[in-house]
């Protein structure tokens, strides 16, 4: 008999406003418990230093937190000029430190060479896996492993403020852009140095930032529910999103009974109005706001939409 799981069936996502010198896997956990959830993964760590947006899925919600790892970000980073560190932080060890002698027409000509679709090389200090271990793992042991280029896209990049040796910049990034190596690269191509000196994830994808709580929000509500004498639940589920919203962008199709049915036990369906390839949203119904949200599907070779991430509400 399958182990029965401790907690919660409580589905949804939390927008965290992850605080600084905290680990996003620490920060799930701690939710996790504040929420009592039977399971929570979160969509794409945080470095300790940054503060921030952290979407945090619970339950079944935790089926479509890859789809936000996909998705777009905007950050908030002030680089400190001068000093150059190993791991392009402000945790780092110093590397160099040079004089910063930059000008403003300098500084706006090297933020230009970043904007648009460039190539980018992964930090040795970044959450990648190399032979089944992460990158960084391999760099605290003063090891230097191959890392290919990629594409990112900077959709914008705006000059905040610029002030001795600290520049501030509003920065809107695709998927997997590390945002430490843009500021290393900024500093190398300015000739005095770079490091991440503060960083803040203001957006996930279209997440609104006003749904963003704190740790010390969420822990507020659980002392308020118990002088209150009432149900954790009653203060913290209004917070979470609907598991929808880790999908946003994706196309929709509309199933019935017997056709979900089908796709919970693994098997494709005929749909109209199905794309031609790629993803979909399904829904038993004939109506998005009324409609049972059952997953995502994937267009099959015959399609047909196949299951991909199903709920088993």
């Amino acid at each position: 008999m399958a182990k029965k799981r401790k907690g919660r069936a409580i589905n949804g996502v939390l927008l965290l406003n992850k605080p600084y010198d905290m680990s996003s896997n620490s920060a799930l956990q701690k939710v996790k418990r504040i929420y009592f959830a039977q399971k929570a993964g979160h969509t794409g760590a945080l470095d300790p230093l940054a503060t921030g947006m952290l979407p945090i899925c619970l339950g079944e919600g935790t089926k479509f937190s890859q789809f936000l790892l996909d998705t777009d970000k905007t950050y908030q980073v002030t680089a400190k000029l001068g000093v150059r560190t190993t791991t392009s932080d402000i945790d780092g060890e110093v590397v160099s430190e040079r004089p910063v002698e930059v000008s403003a027409e300098q500084l706006a000509t090297a933020l230009e060479s970043f904007r648009g679709t460039t190539q980018q090389v992964p930090s040795m200090y970044s959450a990648l896996k190399y032979q089944g271990q992460p990158l960084y793992k391999y760099a605290r042991e003063g090891i230097e492993v191959p890392r290919e280029s990629r594409d990112i896209t900077v959709f914008r990049l705006d000059l905040l403020r610029f002030e001795g040796d600290e520049v501030d910049l509003d920065i809107h990034v695709s998927k997997g852009t590390y945002i430490r190596t843009i500021i290393d690269d900024l500093g190398e191509l300015l000739g005095c140095g770079a490091h991440v000196a503060h960083l803040h994830r203001s957006a996930v994808g279209n997440y609104p930032t006003e749904r963003m709580v704190t740790m010390q929000q969420l822990e507020a509500l659980l002392e308020q529910a118990e002088k209150e004498e009432v149900a954790p639940s009653v203060y913290l589920d209004p917070l979470l999103l609907p598991m929808t919203t880790a999908c946003d962008g994706i196309p929709v199709v509309f199933v019935d009974d017997m056709s979900a049915n089908f796709l919970r036990h693994g098997n494709p369906v005929q749909c109209s109005g199905a794309p031609s390839e790629g993803l979909v949203q399904v829904f038993v119904g004939d109506d998005v706001d009324t409609g049972e949200f059952i997953g995502v599907g994937h267009i099959d070779d015959d399609g047909l939409v196949a299951p991909k991430r199903i709920t088993v509400i």
